[in-house]
């Protein structure tokens, strides 16, 4: 029996044309249509990251305007206040030392000795900033630090016994209660080494703070190889900054706090590159403002912007503010000396003091 199967008569070259014409559009709507979803979804998740923004700003966003300043105006704010334009009378002695029992004031004065020894400065990282290369061995001698970064409470007993200038932003002289185990902020490099030279010490040099925060191990976090936010303020995961000790499984090698976040540490050291330094000498160099010679730049606080001669002073540790990974203990930040903010603290070292002849010649004959 013979089978007859239909066959389709071939297609047209104009049905053929149609057809693709037909594929081609539906192709491209496709493409239409998963673009704009996708936008959808990018702009969502964008709205949705303003958002946390937004829920983490350190202030009213209603009052964004009051807070937002020309660049160079927080330096200019400074220098009036360090003419004493905006000088407050502050604490007096007794409310000072009033202010804390006496372990509490012994707690904040603790310092830890950091061994001599080599240790290895700075990364071989690529991935991080030009600036923090090479690593690099150094040895350094004993010596103390501060376990923490100097706080609102040091530093008014500072204030109170020399009648120096309080920080810009303690109200009416004086810092809000709460504030009294935070580290002060608001300081310069200046005020920082005037603190320091008060109380006896001095500020730590570039080795002298990495060690404490590092160790000898190469580690690039004071607990370790690995970021944990669990272990230090930072990236605005609080908003502002926290009373020093508040992270004590974010302690260095040695036990000293706070050596990631919080606020950016200033040391002794100008900004200069390490020894074989790959870092274009470009970001070494200081700027500074200039009056704009246009009088709709000056009436927009629009400056210029030039180098100098003189050197930025390096800061440790990064802040409250920063990301994560300029809190690495390798990291180098940098400011001019005499600009203060709100996430700019420090910390003092000490040198270890040598036996004088006679205690020296006393503990040699066993006397």
């Amino acid at each position: 029996m013979t089978k007859y199967v239909s066959k389709k008569a071939p297609l047209s070259k104009e049905e053929l044309a149609i057809r693709r014409r037909y594929i081609g559009a539906t192709f491209v709507t496709c493409i239409v249509v998963a673009l704009v979803f996708g936008s959808i979804h990018v702009v969502q998740l964008g709205a949705n990251r303003m958002q946390d923004m937004r829920a983490m700003a350190g202030y009213d966003l209603e009052d964004e305007s009051k807070k937002i300043r020309a660049a160079g105006e927080d330096l200019f704010r400074n220098v009036l206040h360090e003419r004493g334009v905006t000088h407050t009378i502050s604490y007096t002695i007794e409310e000072v030392h009033g202010m804390l029992p006496v372990i509490e004031w012994q707690r904040l004065e603790s310092m830890v000795e950091i061994p001599e020894g080599e240790f290895i400065m700075g990364t071989n990282n690529l991935k991080t900033d030009s600036q923090n290369r090479p690593a690099h061995k150094i040895n350094t001698p004993t010596y103390f630090i501060d376990k923490y970064p100097v706080t609102n409470a040091q530093y008014a007993r500072f204030v109170a016994e020399t009648a120096y200038r309080v920080p810009l932003n303690w109200s009416d002289g004086r810092f809000a209660p709460e504030k009294t185990f935070h580290p002060v902020t608001m300081v310069s490099w200046f005020d920082a080494k005037a603190f320091c030279t008060w109380a006896k010490k001095r500020l730590p040099s570039e080795a002298e703070w990495e060690k404490a925060a590092r160790g000898t191990d190469e580690r690039r976090w004071p607990w370790g190889q690995f970021m944990d936010t669990k272990l230090l303020n930072t990236y605005y995961n609080v908003g502002s900054t926290t009373p020093v000790g508040s992270y004590l499984d974010g302690a260095s090698p040695y036990g000293v706090l706070d050596m990631a976040g919080n606020v950016s540490e200033w040391v002794e050291d100008n900004f200069d590159p390490y020894s074989k330094s790959d870092a274009p000498l470009e970001i070494f160099k200081a700027k500074r403002h200039v009056v704009s010679a246009k009088k709709e730049d000056r009436d927009k606080k629009i400056a210029d912007i030039i180098d100098t001669d003189l050197k930025y002073k390096v800061m440790r540790g990064g802040s409250w503010k920063g990301d994560p990974f300029s809190t690495s203990s390798y990291h180098r930040n940098y400011s001019w000396p005499n600009l203060t903010s709100d996430f700019y603290g420090f910390r003092c070292v000490k040198d270890v003091e040598p036996l004088n002849a006679e205690v020296a010649s006393n503990e040699q004959f066993g006397s």
